[in-house]
Parts: C-alpha cells; structure tokens; sequence
C-alpha cells in the first residue's frame, strides 16, 4: 500500500496546487485555459514521441491491447445497457452516465503510469491510450446517437477530432519512430526532453485547476452509479479478463490503472456538443476525480 500512496500523493498534491492556484488566480485567470492548451498541443504529445520512440515493444503486445481494451468496453457496455433498463434514465442523463463509467483521464493515467510502473509502463500505458481513446471515442457517438431523441449526431467533425486528437498523433508518431528504430540526434533529444519533463506535472495542475466542485452539491444516483462502475467495477472486471486471458503482468496492470482512474475531462465537451447533460458531467468528472484519491490505492493494492 505504501508504494501506492508513495507514488500517487505527488499526483494528488499536484492537482490540488493547479486547483488552489486556479481559485487563487494565479498567475491569472487566463493563465490555465492557455497553460491547458500548451499541455494538450505541445508538451503532452513531445513527451509521447520522446518515451515512446525509445521503447521497444513487441508487435504482439499491440494485438493484447487491442483484445484486452474491446473486451473491457464490451463488458462494461453491456453492465450499463442492463443498468439503463431498471433505471430508464433521460437520454442526455444516461450519456453522462455511461461516459462517466467508461471514460478515463488521459493525463492522470501517463502521470501515474509513470510514476507506478517507470519509463516502460509508461510506453505501455502511451499504447493502452493510443488503442483505447479512438475505440472509447466511437463507443460514445454510438450511444449518444441511440439515446439522444432528435440530436442529429455529425459523425465527421467528431471523427476529425478523434483523428488529430494530439495525444494519438504523438503515440502513433512514437510508436513509429520506435518501429524503424530511428533514434534521437542530441539536439533533438535536448529539445524533447525538458519538454518530456515538463508534461506529466504541468499535465496534472491544469486537471486540477479545471475542477468544478460546486457542481457537487447537488450529486445524485446517476452521479453515484457511474463512480461506483468506473472506480471500482470497470477495473475488476480488466482485471479478470486480463489474468483470465493469461496476458502479459504489466498490461494488465496499465490495463486496471486505466479503468481505475477518473473519467475524462474531454467528456464535458462531448456532452456539451452532443446533447448530453453537460451540469451533469462535470459534476461526475469533479466527484470522481475527488473520489479517485481514496478508491485507486485501494483497488491496485487488492487487484495487482
């Protein structure tokens, strides 16, 4: 358990200082939107191609991946699909439900994979997000287009966004210089590197300073529901499969701190855009990520 907290108290520590900094007004109030966008734009995908490019996976590692996360998403959809029929919620309430139950926080997960599993899980948890982000993405189009009455859904302008998503172009462009095994020139490295160093704490501060906490006073069953699938049931059940499976130890490990981990933040934007229940979803993704400092050290203890 010490190892556990010794690795994710930094993580939390650097969320609640983003947080405070943002109620603070530090720097500035036009500081962490900016800062939020340089993280997602530059140094998060900087970071992906310099760990990535230097890791070297097996090809077979990808197609694991690949069974380990369908299976997952599969698993849990049929949980919510069963779940929506007893309590028959609005379309927009059970959008914010389901991504609230299957999402996970992309900044969080390469923070902590790092942290917990050193510079090899970390390329590892770069390729789970490579695989699992675009088939999370799809999963959710689908859903809001069969519950969201008389939303017409475009489905190509939430494809483009899925496509130049800059943390699967920094994996894949990671992964690729990895594959032809192109190395890295010294100035090239001494670029990408601080660069690389920079991402993970700047990364988590501007998760902190977009949490919404007055959002929770009014937190409700779907609320309730959708923490307990995504905290504590979606990562029993990666984990079952994946020792199930017999795969490799550390995937299934990556695999159960990813389905451990609060929903996405992005997943406020998806329901904003596709008539979701926006109020909703950012009070799930503020609760679960308050929630997520108590349930994470408790789950990878009892299932790694």
């Amino acid at each position: 358990m010490n190892v556990f907290f010794n690795a994710l108290v930094p993580v939390v520590l650097l969320i609640t200082l983003g947080h405070l900094f943002r109620r603070w007004n530090f720097p500035g109030p036009e500081f962490w939107p900016q800062a939020e966008r340089f993280t997602y734009y530059v140094l998060f995908p900087a970071m992906l191609v310099y760990k990535l490019g230097q890791a070297h996976v097996a090809p077979s590692v990808y197609a694991d991946v690949a069974v380990l996360v369908g299976a997952t998403l599969v698993s849990m959809t049929l949980i919510l699909a069963i779940i929506q029929r007893f309590w028959r919620w609005s379309g927009p309430v059970f959008s914010s439900v389901f991504q609230g139950a299957t999402r996970f926080n992309s900044y969080v997960a390469l923070a902590a994979g790092g942290m917990l599993l050193g510079d090899e899980g970390l390329a590892l948890t770069a390729i789970v997000v490579a695989i699992m982000v675009p088939m999370l993405n799809l999963l959710c189009i689908v859903m809001f287009s069969l519950t969201t009455a008389g939303q017409r859904i475009r489905l190509l302008p939430v494809l483009r966004m899925i496509i130049t998503n800059p943390l699967i172009v920094g994996s894949l462009l990671g992964i690729a210089w990895s594959y032809f095994e192109l190395g890295f020139h010294p100035l090239l490295a001494g670029t990408l590197g601080p660069l690389s160093s920079l991402a993970l704490p700047m990364g988590l501060m501007t998760v902190g300073a977009g949490l919404q906490l007055n959002v929770l006073r009014g937190a409700s069953m779907p609320f309730v529901m959708s923490s307990i699938l995504k905290l504590l049931v979606m990562p029993v059940i990666a984990a079952g499969i994946g020792y199930f499976l017999g795969f490799e130890l550390l995937l299934v490990q990556v695999m159960i701190l990813l389905a451990a981990l609060p929903t996405a933040t992005s997943a406020y934007i998806l329901a904003r855009q596709l008539g979701g229940d926006a109020p909703l979803m950012a009070g799930i993704i503020s609760g679960q990520t308050l929630l997520a400092v108590l349930s994470i050290p408790l789950v990878l203890n009892f299932l790694w």
